[in-house]
This record gives structure tokens, sequence and C-alpha cells, in this order.
């Protein structure tokens, strides 16, 4: 593991440590409140809250699992760990944060009780608040450092992106945000109105909201997990590069495969050139490894099969 990806891996964990904290501490608030206002939108944030906690727990592990180094079992490594946690955090997200949430909001729109000591849930709100927006500013800095270390914008860095670690902060401290600015216009309007029902209005739009970012979470982990190539922006460069290698005639396939966030394997079938001997070929091999490694620092694994332009091999990808 170079210093850069240990520097981000350490700065990850700092992100995690802190949304964790944030979030055990709101839980436990957030649960006692509601218990106490007998707000079923304080009850759903709450859940939501245990939820988060849950998932910063599974991307701790994932930051350390998927360091250890490879070995016979796992030659390649352990770098794809990370989307399967973080696919296990989406599915958290959805499972006990949402379907509280949902059996919260549909409880109170059957039975509405308006919400007493409604000041208490303002206090844990806007506490809470301050505490995931420190969590949220922390991820939101990370996502940036990150987009100006690999110069481009902010939306294509979080967009594109393969480390779903401080991403998946980000995207959970977005929704608790919003989800706590929910609450609070539930617990308003049941105190203005009597009725008891906003509040079941408000958990139900908390139980949407997770869904969508549990889905979006996980739609992306899922991609990593089952195999994701480099952009074609990438590939095309990695191409053009083998293409240009003394002794290499022409890529006639090119396959990318993610291992990890900073780990990449390239396999290439390449037409050499037909009086390129044995030892020659060889040294063309070391050559586009290296040269692909120095441009690409993120492939680990490069493999060249030398193939004959005319074996009906299918089109590069």
């Amino acid at each position: 593991m170079g210093q850069e990806e240990s520097a981000t891996g350490d700065e990850s964990k700092g992100t995690v440590l802190l949304a964790g904290a944030a979030n055990l501490g709101i839980a436990v608030a957030k649960i006692l409140a509601g218990l106490f206002t007998g707000s079923s939108a304080m009850l759903a944030e709450g859940a939501h809250s245990v939820a988060d906690t849950m998932n910063q727990a599974f991307l701790l592990t994932s930051l350390s699992r998927s360091r250890k180094p490879a070995d016979d079992t796992h030659p390649f490594g352990y770098g794809q760990e990370r989307y399967f946690w973080a696919l296990l955090a989406a599915v958290g997200i959805f499972v006990l944060g949402a379907g509280f949430s949902f059996y919260q909001g549909v409880h109170a729109l059957i039975a509405p009780e308006p919400a007493t000591d409604v000041l208490v849930a303002y206090v844990v709100l806007a506490v809470s608040f301050a505490l995931e927006g420190s969590s949220w500013l922390k991820a939101i800095v990370q996502l940036r450092r990150e987009a100006q270390a690999e110069r481009t914008g902010m939306l294509n860095h979080v967009i594109h992106n393969p480390d779903p670690t401080a991403k998946t902060v980000a995207f959970e401290d977005t929704a608790a945000l919003v989800g706590i600015l929910l609450a609070a216009v539930g617990v308003t309007l049941d105190e203005i109105t009597g009725s008891g029902r906003w509040d079941g209005v408000a958990s139900l739009l908390i139980g949407v909201l997770l869904i969508v970012v549990a889905y979006s979470l996980g739609k992306q982990s899922m991609g990593l997990l089952i195999g994701q190539s480099l952009p074609e922006e990438e590939r095309d460069g990695i191409r053009s590069l083998i293409n240009e290698s003394v002794g290499v005639d022409r890529v006639v396939e090119l396959y990318t495969l993610r291992l990890g966030p900073q780990e990449v394997l390239v396999a290439a079938r390449v037409d050499v050139d037909d009086a390129a001997s044995g030892g020659d070929i060889e040294q063309f091999a070391d050559e586009v490894d290296g040269r692909v490694r120095e441009s690409f620092p993120q492939v680990r694994h490069v493999f060249l099969d030398p193939t004959p332009s005319s074996s009906g091999a299918r089109q590069p990808h």
C-alpha cells in the first residue's frame, strides 16, 4: 500500500469514527426524546441514527479487512471487501432505518396522538443537527480534497469515486440532516394543528428518503462487487499507451477490473511484431508493464497475451 493510499485510508477512518460517535449519541437522544414526547417522527429518526451507527461499524470493518495482504486464497487481495461491507450498510439503512420509519408513520396515521413537550424534541433535533453537520462537513472536506487531488470536479468525483467510505458517510449525513428537518416540520405542524397525523407523514417521508439513499449506495456497491471496469477515458488511455509500445502492433482486446478503490487489474491480448523472438516478447511485456504502472498508479497487475490479430477475438473492452 502506497503512502497516498495509506493517508486516504487514515482520513477515511477518522471520518467514519467521527460519524459513528455522533450517530451513537444522537440515536440515544432521539429515542429518549421520542419516548418522552410520543413523537413518531422522533422515533423514526432514532431508528435512522441507530442504522447509521451500525453502518459506521460496517465501514470500519471494511477499512480493516480490505487492507489484508494477498494470500493463496485471495491472490489479488481483499480490496473488494470495501464494497461488500458498504452493501451491508445500504441494506441496514433500508431494513432498519426505512422499515421502522414506515412502521411508525403508518401507526401514527392510524392512531394519531399529538406529541407532548415539544420543546424537548426541538432541543434534541437542534443538537442532532449540529452534530450531524460536523460529521457531514468532515466527509465533504475529504471528498473535496480527493477531487482536487484527482483534478476533477466534486460531483464527478462523488459519482465515479470507487471508494465508498467517505461517500457513504456523506450520503448518510445528508439524509440525516434532511430527516431532522422533516421531523421538526412534522412536530411543528402537529403542535399547530393538534392532529397528530403530520408526525406520521414526516415519518413516512423519512422512510422514503432512506430508501432513496439505500438504493443509491446499494446500486454503486453492487456494480463494483460484480466486477466493474475503469471509465472509458482511462481504458482508452491504457489502450493507446500499449499500442504505442515498441514491439506491439495493436491491442486486440483490453480488459480492466477494479480489485479495490486503488487497485486495478489490466489484461490485454496484443498483436506483437511477427519477427519478435520469445526473449523480445518478454522484454516488450516488461516494458508495457512498467509504462502502464507509471502512467496509471492504481494499476497493480498487468497481464499480456500475445495473440494474432486474425484470431477472431471480440471487440476491445
